[in-house]
């Protein structure tokens, strides 16, 4: 399991091709389940131009690190990996990679689900939009399933 809270850019398919290299010991799993969330330039139906996510450093890893021990515990996975930005955001930058690997591709899928489920309604992010007439902070998380 591996966790980063960072405020810089990151291209989380290079994240993720240098963590399976890197980490992940070969012919050990069958299985990957991704996901990928990009900053919208549409919320509520005004056009974002920006935003700003904070994020109360300490809680939120421990956050993620408890949700991945969870998952570990629920399911016969191999390997997960948390990767979440912080800071100035543009329409289209990476917010969030949620990595699962496992022997099989459903525990793969259920504990990638679980992950960003879990983390979408529960870490201590806090997000601030720059619209074209103002700010706002976002109030709820797009409902997940």
């Amino acid at each position: 399991m591996a966790i980063f809270v960072r405020d810089t850019a990151f291209d989380p398919w290079a994240e993720l091709a240098a963590y399976q290299i890197q980490t992940l010991p070969a012919g050990k799993y069958g299985a990957s389940a991704v996901f990928v969330g990009t900053m919208r330039d549409l919320n509520e139906g005004d056009s974002v131009r920006s935003m700003t996510l904070e994020h109360y450093p300490g809680m939120t890893e421990k956050h993620l690190d408890t949700i991945s021990s969870e998952a570990a515990r629920r399911w016969d996975i191999v390997d997960s990996l948390i990767i979440h930005r912080y800071g100035a955001l543009q329409p289209n930058d990476p917010i969030v990679l949620v990595a699962v690997w496992a022997t099989h591709r459903a525990p793969a899928f259920d504990a990638c689900r679980y992950l960003i489920e879990e983390l979408k309604d529960r870490a201590p992010f806090w997000k601030q939009e720059m619209l074209d007439d103002g700010t706002r902070w976002v109030q709820h998380n797009t409902p997940g399933p």
